[in-house]
């Protein structure tokens, strides 16, 4: 449940030839991802918000307090670095224990206070114990109970799962998932995965070249892509392009880029379809789909159990399909083949 107040920021940074212009908010209790290729802007966001970056224009408030002016050790903020900057002398419960300590708080009471937080994160059988001697997981465990022990009402997340091996993200990110669902503060995570996004907020911000493009609930962003950035995240076909009827003309696609969809649109919008909806035929085909494209193979890859094919033409198109139907149609770059997607595949939606 979220709560309100939180965090309302206009961040403009002017750095070099780069500038971000942003807009974040996040209610109390609400987790939000700044998600976004390399160098969009993200960990300038997160530097910005923790006061290590400052801003040429906008504000940054917490819970109603303006903020933006405040040095960062007087920021009521906690944060977990990529790779957790935690103290290698001190145990995990002195640690957690630090940022209390710093603030004046008595070490008896602030040793007891960590303790709790460490059993909240199922890790009060480590507490004695130093980083060396903790798992990456653990050790991710220990950095967000020493960034809530401060009692923050920002929480700042820096790519938090980035230094685990793949194995150990799957457990550790479910683990977060849930207390990161205990946490009062108004949390902003910044990722590059996109499954950290789904799995992990409650709304999720697209970041590219410093501006946001697109935002809300991670299945709204995903099932309705507004850029070609997200859309390869999710893993889908995306084009923009002016609807009339049931047909939309495709932006660069050329006499034959005209993709027929399912219901009655009309002016500028977007046309989506997964790659698993493309079916690839040498001949091209009599019956049911309504898209049907002349193209060329310019590439073929193997992920998981399936193929991706990437074609060019117009459109260009990403097809998945199995290793048998590539062997059958024995596709390799420069081959023509027939594309075609059921319109009843195609999500089509405003621009």
């Amino acid at each position: 449940m979220t709560a309100p107040g939180g965090l309302d920021a206009h961040l403009v940074v002017d750095r070099g030839g780069f500038r971000l212009d942003a807009r974040l908010t996040a209610a109390r209790g609400e987790v939000v991802a700044l998600l976004g290729p390399n160098g969009a802007g993200k960990s300038t966001a997160l530097r910005a918000l923790a006061g290590l970056e400052s801003l040429t224009g906008g504000h940054v408030r917490l819970d109603g307090a303006d903020v933006t002016t405040t040095p960062t050790e007087r920021r009521p903020i906690g944060m977990v670095f990529q790779d957790y900057l935690l103290f290698a002398h001190l145990s995990a419960v002195d640690n957690v224990a630090f940022g209390p300590r710093c603030a004046g708080v008595p070490r008896a009471r602030a040793r007891a206070a960590a303790l709790e937080l460490l059993e909240r994160v199922g890790l009060a059988d480590r507490a004695h114990l130093r980083p060396r001697a903790l798992s990456g997981g653990q050790a991710q465990r220990v950095a967000l109970a020493r960034a809530l022990a401060v009692r923050p009402r920002l929480l700042l997340l820096d790519e938090p799962l980035a230094a685990l091996d793949a194995h150990t993200r799957v457990e550790v990110r479910s683990g977060l998932r849930h207390h990161l669902a205990e946490v009062e503060a108004a949390t902003v995570l910044v990722t590059h995965d996109p499954l950290d996004a789904m799995v992990l907020a409650d709304r999720v911000t697209v970041i590219e070249e410093g501006r946001v493009v697109q935002e809300g609930p991670p299945a709204e962003v995903a099932r309705r892509p507004r850029t070609g950035y997200v859309a390869r995240l999710v893993g889908l076909n995306l084009y923009r392009g002016t609807a009339e009827g049931t047909s939309v003309a495709v932006e660069g696609g050329g006499p034959e880029g005209r993709v027929a969809v399912a219901g009655e649109h009309r002016g500028p919008v977007f046309v989506a379809f997964p790659p698993r909806a493309v079916a690839l035929y040498r001949e091209r085909p009599d019956g049911s789909p309504r898209n049907v494209w002349p193209l060329t193979v310019a590439g073929v890859e193997r992920f998981g159990d399936q193929v991706r094919v990437r074609l060019d033409g117009a459109p260009a198109v990403n097809a998945d399909i199995t290793p048998a139907a590539l062997a059958d149609l024995g596709l390799e770059p420069g081959t023509r083949v027939w594309a075609g997607v059921k319109a009843a595949e195609v999500r089509c939606y405003p621009a």
